[in-house]
């Protein structure tokens, strides 16, 4: 740790509950989202990310942003969030969860999010957003709500996610229940005396686990799964080159104020009522853009040789350039880079060969099908050890 006073008028760094734990375990710790935030470990990225492709990796995630909205009854509630998000939350069922995005006016993403429905809660949902955004994001809902619908951000959160082939195995020795859980389920319970709420998503392409908790009690979880042989702690890094192997976009970088979920190839969020109904932002735009096609798609990319392209670098097709790179770096499961980018639907189809342009040079790339490794999403309940 550091002495050293952060420059004038800049807020020094804000620290999630695990931070002391953190350093205790020696973790390379940089700034994030506003937040002290471990980049990786002793061991190092790549040792981290192939013990969570391999056994279980356990993430602090507690700078996102956790809310509930709370409304009379779970119609009056979900129709308020579904003024701002394009996803069908009128027919989420009890005790499941889905992915969806705030949206303008123009349909552009202002944010991705998790929604999900606790049973035995008529009239809350769940939210979890992204800690860059979470400010705005509050502050935009709590704009747009009626007067009978309130938000309730929660301050005192932790969110862990147990990430891996071992995951379920590990969680299931201090929680049966959560391993009869199929993939965007949700449960409320209790492990190692402490309350949760408990999703089983993640941000890796693995099974795993998102676990909620009172922030004072956070310690207690991370020392409770930590203590297990097939646990590691796992770092920023090696999330971010997990996700990108399982062709997951992150905010500010493969989405954002600029793309659309038509061009982010996140359609399969807009339920098929909602796109038919509309009545979120951009719902015009949105349609108009499936009906005529996209100016841009979001594809995947296997650069030649070992030099990876990362975000901002030029995407070329016969020396014109036709698009730019999202997200870019080596992928440990594959032994080779790999990138995200947009490009005009003609250079879409896999196996089309562009050109990256890294330090000034044209290396050959092939466009491929996402993800880059197959998805472990447990689609049916797992059993425990």
């Amino acid at each position: 740790m550091s002495d050293t006073l952060p420059p004038a008028g800049q807020a020094p760094p804000l620290h999630t509950p695990l931070h002391g734990a953190h350093v205790a375990l020696k973790a390379r710790m940089v700034p994030f989202a506003g937040y002290d935030m471990p980049v990786q470990y002793p061991e190092g990225i790549l040792a981290e990310h192939n013990w969570t492709r391999s056994h279980a990796g356990l993430f602090d995630v507690s700078h996102m942003g956790q809310a509930f909205l709370e409304g009379p009854d779970h119609e009056t509630t979900a129709r308020a969030l579904e003024r701002l998000v394009p996803a069908d939350i009128l027919n989420l069922k009890p005790g499941t969860q889905r992915y969806s995005q705030f949206l303008s006016p123009e349909g552009t993403i202002l944010d991705d999010l998790m929604i999900s429905r606790p049973e035995g809660e008529e009239g809350r949902l769940f939210l979890v957003v992204n800690a860059a955004c979470k400010g705005d994001d509050f502050a935009h809902l709590a704009a747009h709500l009626p007067e009978n619908v309130k938000l309730k951000v929660l301050e005192d959160r932790g969110l862990l996610a147990l990430q891996g082939p071992d995951a379920a195995g590990v969680l299931g020795r201090f929680c049966p229940e959560a391993t009869e859980l199929a993939f965007m389920g949700t449960l409320s319970t209790v492990i190692a005396g402490v309350p949760v709420h408990i999703s089983r998503s993640g941000y890796t392409g693995e099974d795993g686990f998102e676990i909620s908790m009172p922030a004072a009690s956070a310690i207690t979880l991370w020392d409770t799964l930590l203590a297990e042989p097939e646990v590691k702690p796992i770092g920023l890094g090696a999330r971010d080159s997990l996700r990108l192997e399982a062709g997951l976009c992150l905010y500010g970088h493969d989405i954002d104020r600029t793309t659309t979920p038509v061009e982010a190839g996140l359609m399969w969020s807009i339920q098929k009522r909602r796109r038919e109904e509309g009545g979120f932002p951009g719902a015009d735009i949105i349609r108009a853009r499936l009906a005529d096609g996209p100016a841009r798609v979001r594809v995947g990319l296997r650069p030649e040789g070992r030099a990876p392209a990362r975000e901002g670098a030029e995407i070329a097709h016969e020396g014109t350039v036709v698009g730019i790179v999202t997200s870019g770096g080596f992928a440990p499961a594959l032994g080779a880079p790999i990138a995200m980018g947009y490009v005009p639907p003609a250079l879409a189809t896999p196996g089309t060969q562009l050109e990256l342009i890294v330090r000034g040079k044209a290396l050959p790339a092939t466009v491929v099908t996402l993800p880059f490794i197959p998805s472990r999403y447990k689609r049916t309940p797992a059993k425990a050890n």
